[in-house]
């Protein structure tokens, strides 16, 4: 398989998971803000989400005083082009790259792509009205999840799904330790309070926000803790955004590819993932420190992105690269 088609199969996928994530963080922000009862000033609500996408500085090149309300927060991750994070440029890289690899993935999955990015392309213009901002992204989040399945049902498993699988779960496990770290810190600044009775509200919403609310009333029944938060979006098998879950899915994916190289940096670093969340419990990682914890999965994350393009996808550089 040659190397820029498995690296554009990789943005795809990526690209695809952070327009999912930015539709998903933007739509629970905006439900959590009409549900709420202590709200709060309008920046403090939408101030933490530029934290999570670490999108501060650009923000502040394109916002000079620097200032941040819910309607410029939604252009910015909306429809903001110089936003790499933003749904249109996310959405636009996604296509780009599959484009690239069409002959790799489904006529199915092209099509399905290629419509859903003519619609927002369509729809991100002009500015969104409030009575239509979350129409639109319970849009997007429902085109991604078709495109996802799709893709599991009509596309060849091999190499190329393999690394599918791996842009798909190195994103979604790199915004879920972004999303915990950012919003457990602003919901529980101090680690005396474990357990103490906090805003449903808002507990909730950090749930949501990965999907998760559901699944934790089915396996947790003492009302929404912290510590059973932390081991659900963490430490569960089952859970599919919680970053065991992504890691496992990674290793799986990397033993389908093999490997030629004599020392594997990738898999050295999936071990150190791996060894990271094994034989941990919520209550010892929060003791220790969980902001210290979540940063170096992080950093083991990029260093696993930095493995993954040294490794099988540096055979084409010098070429034009397709968006990354």
């Amino acid at each position: 398989m040659l190397s820029r088609i498995a690296e554009s199969i990789y943005w795809m996928s990526r690209f695809l998971e952070r327009t999912d994530n930015t539709a998903r963080l933007l739509d629970i922000n905006l439900n959590h803000l009409l549900e709420a009862n202590d709200a709060g000033a309008e920046e403090l609500q939408w101030a933490p989400l530029l934290h999570i996408v670490a999108g501060n500085e650009v923000y502040q090149r394109i916002f000079p005083d620097g200032t941040v309300t819910g309607a410029r927060m939604i252009r910015y991750m909306v429809q903001e082009k110089g936003n790499s994070g933003s749904i249109y440029a996310a959405l636009k890289g996604a296509r780009e790259n599959a484009r690239v690899a069409r002959d790799r993935i489904s006529k199915e999955m092209w099509e399905a792509l290629n419509e859903f990015w003519l619609q927002v392309d369509g729809h991100v213009t002009h500015r969104l009205s409030p009575e239509r901002e979350s129409a639109f992204f319970k849009h997007v989040r429902a085109e991604v999840a078709r495109f996802h399945g799709l893709t599991v049902s009509t596309m060849l498993r091999g190499d190329a799904f393999s690394f599918y699988l791996l842009g798909t779960f190195l994103e979604r496990a790199d915004m879920t330790a972004r999303i915990l770290d950012v919003k457990y810190h602003r919901l529980l600044p101090d680690l005396d309070l474990v357990g103490s009775p906090l805003d449903y509200y808002q507990w909730g919403a950090l749930l949501k926000s990965l999907s998760g609310f559901e699944a934790y009333r089915r396996h947790y029944h003492g009302g929404i803790r912290p510590l059973d938060v932390v081991d659900l979006v963490v430490f569960s098998r089952h859970f599919p955004r919680s970053l065991h879950f992504a890691v496992d899915r990674m290793t799986q994916a990397i033993q389908e590819i093999g490997t030629s190289q004599t020392d594997c940096a990738v898999c050295r670093t999936l071990e150190r993932l791996s060894a990271l969340l094994a034989a941990r419990e919520a209550e010892e990682v929060v003791r220790e420190g969980l902001h210290e914890f979540l940063t170096e999965f992080l950093d083991q994350l990029s260093t696993l992105h930095a493995s993954l393009q040294n490794e099988y996808f540096e055979a084409h550089l010098g070429m034009e690269q397709c968006a990354t």
